[in-house]
């Protein structure tokens, strides 16, 4: 701690400065602007030992891989071993999407990032009217057990990690790639990889849910429970921040809204019975990157602090896993601009560095060509490549935290968990997230913040290369990927193969199952596991589910 005469000798000295080198320079050169701002605080000129004198560094920032984990979750972070470099793919049928996971495989990939279309998100099979002109279009398309089989052929399951951006039917895919594992030979305790299951953030950012909040959670938490005890390695959960901060949301709002859906999770899993001890050790995590480099470091060592406190003081875990936070990070796709495209990799690179910097434990980076459509094969390979020059040829994973210790960081890193507190609080008022996400405030604030941020960018209060400042008047903006729509035909076909072959009833046996479990209060994991097992379609399965529990309707916010 700063002795008193310290912070006095400080003060005096940088009045004096303040009143003599800087005043003589701002009365002939005025600063760019009268305030600057990350998204979430006032970034003053400069910082001092003032901004951080009640910082306690065994109780606030502490060693690597201990409490309270602000420097890091490993001992040794990535002087041990690297991040996991991911890519988000996937599009097109099971044997597209195959193709392009075994070719990043081969170019250094050390995980798969599956992305879905949105009638699998929205549990709807391809030949349903409302999947039309969607089906493959900016996902794989997986219809029931056999897509799921021939999405991982000769990737053996058992030695790859595999993250699912699914969240509304996530315990139905999460029990296809199970089955694909058992079908190759593994059981479900030597899996690895995440699934999303995330689908409070989907009420209030993406919009791909499909039942009512209260019977969601409760879906959630089967699947957070079933895998702490039969697949241990699997993070059955992965909170996002992330799609909270790409539906316009600022740094503190993306923490805050993410860890009260995760207050929403772990509550129902205790409810079911399940402790915090074994359950909140599978918990992960996906957060954005944006482009302000310092306020994104900082979040990610106040994400770690907050997350250790709240396990220890308001759950009372005892496992020192169980207070990790271990996080996957996207770098921001709605930073990234469809005028000058290139300058994308850019803005990505910068955000990666932030991420390692930050300590994250896995990463993928946004494509440069993402704003114009479906990312190419060259756009993934140079996202890829990104990822090894930062982590081979920068130094940047040589020391951990190396930022720690700057005034300006430890002040901001402060700064955003008192802002990010002081929203979850707001929510715990209002009565936690579904009761947030309910009355309309969680969206409400999201929609507030990103129609402050649109201002600034349209009154050019906030500069965007390409777009509001330095604009290419000859630009040439033709999508450089088109889908291939045969492949709706393609995946028509299957679904229809599959559903000629199967035991039809072998499959109304397990759908009656499923429906008596959605009626009664027990885990729905084994029901949903038997109906993927005798390839009952993911469409069927959402359709007793629908049923059973209805489909959700928005409140408006104005």
């Amino acid at each position: 701690m700063m002795k008193p005469e310290e912070a006095t000798a400080i003060q005096d000295a940088q009045g004096t400065w303040e009143g003599g080198p800087l005043a003589k320079v701002l009365g002939r050169f005025p600063e760019r602007r009268q305030t600057f701002e990350t998204s979430s605080a006032e970034a003053q000129r400069f910082y001092t030992p003032l901004d951080v004198e009640g910082v306690d560094y065994l109780e606030d920032i502490g060693f690597p891989g201990q409490y309270p984990f602000t420097r890091g979750v490993q001992p040794t972070m990535y002087r041990g071993r690297l991040w996991t470099m991911r890519q988000y793919a996937g599009f097109g049928t099971p044997e597209e999407t195959n193709e392009r996971f075994r070719e990043l495989l081969a170019n250094g990939q050390t995980g798969l990032s599956t992305a879905f279309d949105l009638p699998t998100q929205t549990g709807y099979d391809s030949d349903h009217p409302m999947a039309a002109g969607e089906v493959g279009q900016v996902g794989v398309a997986i219809d029931s057990l056999a897509d799921m089989e021939t999405l991982f052929e000769d990737i053996p399951l058992d030695g790859i990690s595999t993250s699912m951006t699914i969240n509304a039917p996530a315990p139905i895919l999460v029990a296809m790639y199970i089955v694909a594992a058992e079908k190759q030979g593994h059981p479900p305790n030597v899996i690895m990889g995440t699934a999303q299951n995330d689908v409070l953030k989907e009420y209030v950012a993406r919009g791909t849910y499909i039942f009512p909040p209260g019977p969601s959670v409760r879906l959630a938490a089967d699947l957070i429970n079933y895998c702490a005890q039969e697949s241990p390695r699997f993070n059955s959960i992965s909170v996002s921040g992330y799609h909270i901060r790409e539906a316009g949301s600022t740094a503190a709002q993306e923490v805050a809204f993410a860890f009260s859906n995760a207050f929403a999770y772990l509550d129902r899993c205790l409810e079911q019975g399940a402790s915090v001890d074994d359950v909140a050790p599978r918990v992960s995590w996906i957060f954005n990157t944006h482009n302000y480099f310092f306020e994104e470091v900082a979040k990610f060592r106040a994400l770690r602090r907050m997350w250790a406190r709240s396990m220890k003081e308001r759950y009372g875990a005892t496992n020192p896993n169980a207070m990790m936070f271990r996080t996957h990070t996207q770098t921001g796709g709605s930073t990234l601009t469809a005028q000058q495209p290139l300058n994308n990799l850019t803005r990505s690179a910068i955000q990666a560095l932030a991420a390692v910097v930050g300590g994250v434990q896995s990463l993928a980076l946004s494509c440069y060509d993402e704003a114009l459509a479906l990312p190419t094969e060259e756009a993934q390979q140079l996202a890829l490549r990104s990822q090894q020059i930062i982590a081979h040829e920068t130094g940047a994973a040589d020391t951990i935290d190396p930022l720690a210790g700057s005034y300006y960081v430890e002040s901001l890193t402060n700064q955003l968990e008192e802002a990010a507190q002081a929203i979850i609080d707001r929510v715990e008022d209002i009565g936690g997230a579904v009761a947030a996400v309910e009355s309309g405030y969680v969206q409400s604030e999201i929609q507030e913040a990103s129609v402050a941020y649109q201002h600034e960018i349209e009154n050019g209060e906030r500069v965007v290369v390409g777009v509001n400042q330095y604009v290419d008047q000859d630009e040439d903006a033709t999508p450089i990927f088109r889908p291939n729509t045969a492949v709706i035909d393609a995946q028509l076909e299957r679904l229809a193969r599959v559903r000629s072959e199967r035991d039809q009833g072998a499959v109304d046996t397990a759908l009656v199952g499923l429906r008596e479990a959605a009626r009664g209060d027990d885990s729905m994991m084994e029901p949903i596991l038997d109906a993927v097992r005798s390839y009952a379609t993911l469409g069927e399965m959402c359709d007793v589910l629908r049923e059973e529990w209805g489909e959700y309707t928005p409140p408006t916010v104005v």
